[in-house]
């Protein structure tokens, strides 16, 4: 195989990744006011940074019904209620999980992934040369794991070997318990890794039907938490980042949330580290304080 991890194929068109996007329609049994769906979306919004609009609402509406016929309550505002009972922890989690949607697939941004492996890595290591042996990375929106277990496959491969005298960590992280309980499995379908190269996909995935598990060996490179990225106290648990990855969530925030988001992931990496968004995505008018940074296929953000 020629050398490096992204000779191959061509870039195909990245689906959208929403944090509070089209759910699905279906013939509801409850209704929830105006009213009550200002006071829900607020709390979220406070909670999460999460903004739902008055065009999301039936959506909205749809995806809560389900919580709320599992938990057995009657309406919206028992729901609430029962959602805003002190130390109800585990039932804020479920509300996330319900109204979060989470798509993505193996090798979604190749440019990026070869900037890391052709540029941004050779020179962390050249900085970090007798200083320090570890390069961290945060795949912060992390979804059922693709975007970390194919930084995990190009540590492995190429960086490793090259690199042996390095520890690289992997970071994921989402606000969805579900789909990080999803992403440890390490099982995925046909859709997820149509776009991994055959000889790693025969090196790393062993069939089941019409599933495909991921080799255990790189299942353990990474590390899964569960993480409100709008949560100063949750994101401050992370240190000494070196590269973030945190595509296509960014553009379900307001400004002021995203603001506050960006500051976050800013706090927790390491001088000279870089922040990697969406293609669609862009910190005009969001943070002065990253440069941009030109690669040669991709744009990337510079602490």
């Amino acid at each position: 195989m020629a050398n490096g991890l992204f000779k191959f194929g061509t870039q195909q068109t990245e689906p959208t990744r929403s944090k509070s996007g089209d759910f699905g329609l279906n013939e509801n049994q409850f209704t929830i006011s105006e009213s009550t769906f200002n006071t829900f979306r607020d709390f979220i919004y406070t909670k999460s940074g999460i903004f739902f609009n008055e065009s999301k609402k039936y959506l909205f509406e749809s995806r809560l019904e389900k919580r709320i016929k599992a938990i057995g309550v009657k309406s919206f505002e028992e729901y609430f209620t029962f959602v805003q009972k002190s130390g109800n922890v585990e039932e804020l989690h479920q509300l996330y999980d319900a109204i979060t949607i989470n798509e993505t697939y193996f090798f979604r941004a190749p440019q990026q992934f070869e900037a890391v492996e052709k540029i941004i890595i050779p020179e962390l290591v050249k900085n970090k040369a007798g200083k320090s042996n570890f390069i961290r990375f945060w795949s912060a929106a992390s979804s059922t794991g693709e975007e970390s277990y194919t930084l995990a496959m190009l540590v492995n491969e190429f960086l490793k070997p090259k690199y042996p005298h390095i520890t690289f960590q992997i970071l994921a992280s989402d606000i969805n318990t579900a789909v990080i309980e999803s992403a440890k499995k390490g099982i995925f379908k046909e859709y997820a890794v149509r776009n991994i190269p055959p000889n790693l996909l025969n090196k790393y995935f062993k069939t089941n039907g019409m599933s495909y598990e991921l080799s255990p060996d790189i299942r353990k490179m990474v590390r899964f938490a569960n993480i409100n990225l709008y949560d100063e106290r949750a994101v401050k648990t992370i240190t000494g980042v070196d590269v973030i990855f945190c595509a296509n969530v960014l553009i379900y925030f307001d400004i002021p949330s995203k603001q506050k988001v960006v500051q976050h992931l800013y706090d927790v990496l390491n001088p000279e580290g870089y922040l990697f968004i969406g293609y669609s995505e862009s910190l005009h008018g969001i943070s002065k304080a990253f440069s941009l940074i030109h690669l040669p296929k991709a744009l990337a953000y510079k602490k």
